[in-house]
C-alpha cells in the first residue's frame, strides 16, 4: 500500500469514528467558529431583467430537430411580434443547442411577450459581471494547487500532459501572446482557434458609466482584461508556471468586452462555436446564479455533452447569498459544476511593521485606491472597546497622517474605513476576526480615497499588541510573501451551495479556487493572484483533459462519474477540528484527486445520488460497481455523513442522523466483471427545512484506492418551504411606476394604460418556483384568464430584492387575446413551488391584488 492510499485510509477511519454509524442519533446543532458569511442588506432592490430568453416549441438541432421547422417557428414568431406590436429588439437566433431567440423588450411589454402564439417559455438573460481585477503580484507558483489535486503526480509520475485534447475557454480572451501560452494564435499554435463574440468597448451593465450593449465582434480573442488568461493558466500553462494540463491546445471565445458585465445570450451563442470547432473541453467561470437546470445556458450544455464534450462550469461566488444559489450552467444535469477550496498557500504583496521589519501579507480592498509601493508612516489604534476597535463609530482623537489598524465586525468595511478617513488616516489595516484571508469592499458615496488592506486575524493582533506597547511604523513595499493559508483544503468562504431546486446534487466536485497564481496579460504583468470558483472550475476543466488523454474512450458522460468516484471529501470550513465533513451541497464529491482518478480501475454508477424529499421515506438504489482491472477485488461498503443545513438565506448547520443498510454489506467484483449492490438510505429527520447529505464508500479488503459515492436529500417536506414572503416591505405589492420608483397601491388603483401608466405587480420569491401565474378578474367574479403563465422563476438573490411584472390590460386564454373593457379587476398571483403537483392545492401558494380600475 503506498504512502498515499495508507494516509488516506487512516484519515477516512477518523472521520468514520467521528461521525459514526449515526442511525437513531438525535440531530444536534453545530455552530461555526465565525458566522458564515452573508450578502443581506436591507436593501429593497429591483431584479427584474431587460433581456428575455424566448423559447419555441420544436427540439434544437441537437435534440434531432429540423432546420426547416425551426426557421419557420422563428419567422413565425417574428410576424406575430409585429401584428402584436410588440416593440423588441433580437439579439441572438439560435438552433443548434437550445431554440429560440434572446430579445430586448421594455418592462411594459413584457405580458405582451408571453402572449406571443408559439411561445414555450420565457426566461431572464441574466447581466453576468466580469471579476474585479486584483493587485498584481511577483511569485510566478501555481505548484501547490496542483499538489493538492494530484495533478503534479498525473504530470510527474504517470506522464500526462492533455496532448492531442482540445479545450474551449468562454471568458474574456486569452492573451495568447504569453509566452507561457505558446505565444501565439492560429493554426499549429496552442490558442489554436477562436472568435471575439463581443469587442474591447462592450459592457452589457446598465449601471455602468461605460454602458456599452452592442456587441461588435471580430476573428481576434484577445484578452485586454485578464480573467480569461488567467483561467487558461490554469487550464494548460506551460512556461514560468504550469498549468493542470500543459500539453492542451486552446479555443478562445471571448464574451466580455475590457471590463463590465456580458449577457446569457452570448454564452449560448460562443457554446454553439465551440461545438463547430470541435472542442473536447469546455470551461465556462461564469454563470447565472439562482436558476434551474432548465436555464438555457444550462441546456445548451447539456445538448453538448450529448455531442461529447466536456462540460465544465463554476458552480459560483454566491455562499453569501445562501442556499440553492448555485449557478447555471453548472447546474446543468450533465454538467460538472465545480465548487471551490482555498489553496494551501497564498502569494500576496506585503508591508512591514517596526522594529524587526516583519513582513505581512495584504489584499487591497475593492473601491478604493491600492496600497503604495512605499512610504513609511505611523500606525494607530483605533481604541481599546469593541466599539472604537472595531470603528464602528465617530473615531475620538486625530489620527492625521496615520495608518489605523481596525478590526473586523460589527458593521460594515465602508462605515470602517470612512469613519478612520475622517479622522484623518491617510490608511487603514482592517484585521479578520476569523482564519483565513477575506477580500474586502469599501464601495460606497462619498468613495473612499485612502488605501484600505486585509490582513490575518493573527496578524492584527500582532500589530495591536506591539501598538499597546509603543510606536510601530508600517513601510510599504513592493515585496511579497508566501505564507500558509489557514483555510487552506476547506471550501471557500464564497463558493455557493446547491442542491439545485430539483434537488439534483450540486455542486459536483471542488478544486483549488482560493487564492490562485496563474497567468495574466503581459501588458498588465503576466502573472498575478485571483480567487473565485472561476479557478476552481479550470482546474477540473484541465484534470478532464488528463483523463480523456489517459483513457481515450471515456464519454463526455461518464467523465464526472469518474473524477467522482476518486474524489476526497474535506472537513467543515467552521470548525475543522470538530471532524465534520463539509456539507455535500457545498463541495459535492469533494477534492478532485486526478492521478487517482486515472489509475482507477473501478467505476461505480451512478456516480452521485439524489434522494429528494425525506418524506418519501428510505430509499433503495441500485449501484452498479465494475472492475476493469486484472485481479477480482473485494469491497466493504460503508456510509458516513455530511453535515446538514438549514434556512435558505442565513444557513445554520446539524449533524445528520441518515444511515444506509446495504444487501450486501461487502462484494466481491471479479476481474472484468460488474457486480450490483443495493443501499437502502434512510433520510434525516432534521432539521426542518434542511438538506442533509453523506458518502457511501467502498474500501477494498488487503487495501488499494477508495472510492465513494456522495449523496443528499431534502429533509421533509420540500413544499413546506413558504416561497411568497413580504421581503420586510410587505411584498406582494400593487404598485405604479413613477421615473424609476415604484408606490405601493394600498387600496387599488386607477391606471389609463398609457404613457406607462400601468399596474405593476411586485414580488419576492424566496425559493425557486415552479411555475407562476397571473389570473385577471373582474370584481363582478367573471374570469377574464391570465396574464403571466412562467416556468422556472429563479428566486431572488436576497431576503428583500423583487421581480416586478406589469400588467397592459391584456391577457389570454389558448391562443386567443383578450383586451380587458374599462372596469374593476383583480390579479390572482398563484405559484407552484419547485417539484410541486400541479393538482395538489397544499403546493401552491396564492395572493389577491387590490382592486385594479382601467380608465383609458
Amino acid at each position: 500500500m503506498s504512502i498515499k492510499t495508507t494516509i488516506k485510509v487512516l484519515m477516512l477511519s477518523l472521520l468514520t469514528l467521528t461521525l459514526g454509524m449515526q442511525t437513531g442519533q438525535e440531530v444536534k446543532p453545530v455552530e461555526p467558529l465565525t458566522p458564515a458569511p452573508t450578502a443581506e442588506n436591507g436593501e429593497m432592490t429591483d431584479e427584474t431583467p431587460a433581456l428575455w430568453f424566448v423559447e419555441l416549441m420544436s427540439p434544437p438541432l441537437a435534440d434531432g430537430g429540423s432546420k426547416t421547422a425551426l426557421n419557420q417557428e422563428k419567422a413565425a414568431f417574428r410576424s406575430q411580434a409585429k401584428a402584436a406590436k410588440l416593440q423588441y429588439t433580437e439579439r441572438y437566433s439560435f438552433d443548434n443547442l437550445w431554440n429560440g431567440l434572446s430579445i430586448e423588450v421594455g418592462k411594459g411589454d413584457l405580458a405582451k411577450l408571453s402572449r406571443i402564439p408559439g411561445v414555450k417559455a420565457i426566461y431572464p438573460v441574466t447581466t453576468i459581471s466580469i471579476p474585479k481585477e486584483p493587485p498584481s503580484e511577483e511569485t510566478i507558483e501555481l505548484y501547490t494547487a496542483l499538489a493538492m489535486t494530484g495533478a503534479d503526480i498525473a504530470q510527474s509520475e504517470l506522464g500526462y500532459t492533455g496532448a492531442g485534447i482540445r479545450v474551449a475557454v468562454i471568458d474574456t480572451g486569452i492573451d495568447y501572446d504569453h509566452p507561457d501560452l505558446g505565444g501565439a494564435f492560429g493554426p499549429g499554435e496552442r490558442v489554436v482557434t477562436g472568435y471575439d463574440f463581443v469587442g474591447d468597448s462592450f459592457n452589457a451593465d446598465p449601471t455602468s458609466p461605460s454602458y456599452s450593449p452592442v456587441p461588435v465582434p471580430d476573428p481576434d480573442p484577445d484578452d485586454c482584461y485578464g480573467h480569461g488568461t488567467h483561467v487558461s493558466g490554469i487550464i494548460g500553462a506551460n512556461g514560468a508556471i504550469k498549468g493542470v494540463a500543459p500539453g492542451v491546445k486552446f479555443g478562445a471565445y471571448r464574451v466580455f468586452g475590457c471590463e463590465g458585465s456580458t449577457t446569457a445570450d452570448i454564452m449560448i451563442a460562443a457554446m454553439e462555436r465551440a461545438l463547430a470547432d470541435d472542442m473536447d473541453v469546455l470551461n465556462m467561470s461564469i454563470g447565472s446564479a439562482y436558476q434551474w437546470p432548465q436555464y438555457p445556458t444550462a441546456q445548451a450544455a447539456d445538448r453538448l455533452v450529448n455531442k461529447g464534450v466536456v462540460v465544465v462550469a463554476s458552480i459560483g461566488n454566491n455562499g453569501a447569498n445562501g442556499l440553492y444559489s448555485a449557478g447555471a450552467p453548472g447546474l446543468g444535469k450533465k454538467v460538472i459544476g465545480a465548487a471551490s477550496f482555498d489553496n494551501t498557500k497564498t502569494y500576496l504583496t506585503a508591508f512591514t511593521i517596526s522594529p524587526d521589519n516583519r513582513a505581512i501579507g495584504y489584499i487591497n480592498a475593492a473601491g478604493c485606491p491600492p496600497a503604495p509601493f512605499e512610504g513609511t508612516f505611523p500606525m494607530a489604534r483605533t481604541g481599546t472597546s469593541s466599539s472604537t476597535a472595531d470603528a464602528c463609530s465617530a473615531l475620538p482623537g486625530s489620527l492625521a497622517g496615520k495608518i489605523a489598524l481596525i478590526r473586523r465586525g460589527t458593521c460594515t468595511f465602508y462605515t470602517k474605513a470612512k469613519n478612520a478617513q475622517d479622522a484623518g488616516a491617510i490608511g487603514v489595516v482592517l484585521y479578520n476576526n476569523a482564519a483565513g484571508y477575506l477580500s474586502p469592499t469599501v464601495a460606497g458615496s462619498p468613495p473612499i480615497t485612502i488605501p484600505v488592506v486585509a490582513i490575518t486575524a493573527a496578524d492584527g493582533a500582532l500589530i495591536d499588541s506591539r501598538l499597546a506597547a509603543g510606536d510601530v511604523y508600517l513601510t510599504w513595499t513592493n515585496g511579497t510573501v508566501s505564507p500558509s493559508n489557514p483555510t487552506g483544503n476547506l471550501i471557500s468562504s464564497f463558493s455557493s451551495y446547491g442542491l439545485s431546486p430539483d434537488l439534483s446534487l450540486k455542486p459536483d466536485i471542488g478544486a483549488p479556487g482560493g487564492s490562485i497564481y496563474s497567468t495574466y496579460p503581459i501588458e498588465k504583468g503576466s502573472y498575478t493572484n485571483m480567487s473565485g470558483t472561476s479557478m476552481s472550475s479550470p482546474h477540473v476543466a484541465g484534470a478532464a483533459a488528463l483523463l480523456l488523454e489517459a483513457k481515450p474512450k471515456t464519454p463526455a458522460q461518464i467523465v464526472r462519474t469518474v473524477l467522482q468516484n476518486s474524489s476526497d471529501p474535506k472537513p467543515w470550513w467552521g470548525n475543522p477540528g470538530l471532524g465534520f465533513l463539509d456539507n455535500v451541497h457545498r463541495q459535492g464529491a469533494g477534492m478532485l484527486d486526478i492521478d487517482d482518478a486515472i489509475m482507477a480501475t473501478t467505476k461505480i454508477e451512478p456516480g452521485k445520488i439524489a434522494l429528494g424529499e425525506g418524506e418519501m421515506g428510505p430509499q433503495t438504489v441500485t449501484l452498479s460497481v465494475e472492475n476493469n482491472g486484472t485481479y477480482a477485488v473485494v469491497y466493504d461498503l460503508s456510509y458516513v455523513n455530511a453535515l446538514s443545513t438549514s434556512a435558505i438565506i442565513t444557513p445554520s448547520f446539524s449533524t445528520s442522523n441518515a444511515s444506509v443498510m446495504f444487501a450486501p454489506p461487502s462484494i466481491t467484483v471479479p476481474a472484468g466483471g460488474k457486480v450490483n449492490v443495493q443501499a437502502t438510505i434512510y433520510p434525516a429527520t432534521g432539521p426542518t427545512y434542511g438538506q442533509y447529505g453523506g458518502y457511501i464508500v467502498f474500501t477494498p479488503q488487503g487495501g488499494g484506492q477508495i472510492y465513494r459515492v456522495p449523496f443528499a436529500g431534502f429533509v421533509g417536506d420540500y413544499q413546506a418551504i413558504q416561497v411568497l414572503t413580504s421581503a420586510g416591505y410587505e411584498l406582494p405589492w400593487l404598485a405604479k411606476l413613477v421615473g424609476t420608483t415604484y408606490y405601493k397601491q394600498l387600496t387599488g388603483a386607477t391606471f389609463t394604460l398609457t404613457g406607462g401608466d400601468i399596474p405593476y405587480i411586485l414580488i419576492h420569491f424566496d425559493h425557486q418556483v415552479r411555475l407562476m401565474r397571473m389570473e385577471v378578474f373582474s370584481t363582478s367574479g367573471k374570469a377574464w384568464h391570465r396574464a403571466y403563465q412562467e416556468p422556472y422563476v429563479p428566486r431572488n438573490s436576497t431576503s428583500t430584492s423583487f421581480f416586478a411584472f406589469p400588467w397592459e390590460g391584456v391577457t389570454t386564454a389558448g391562443n386567443k387575446t383578450y383586451i380587458v373593457p374599462n372596469g374593476d379587476y383583480y390579479i390572482k398571483l398563484s405559484v407552484l413551488k419547485a417539484l410541486g403537483d400541479d393538482n395538489n392545492p397544499a403546493h401552491w401558494e396564492t395572493w389577491t391584488s387590490p382592486v385594479i380600475t382601467i380608465a383609458r
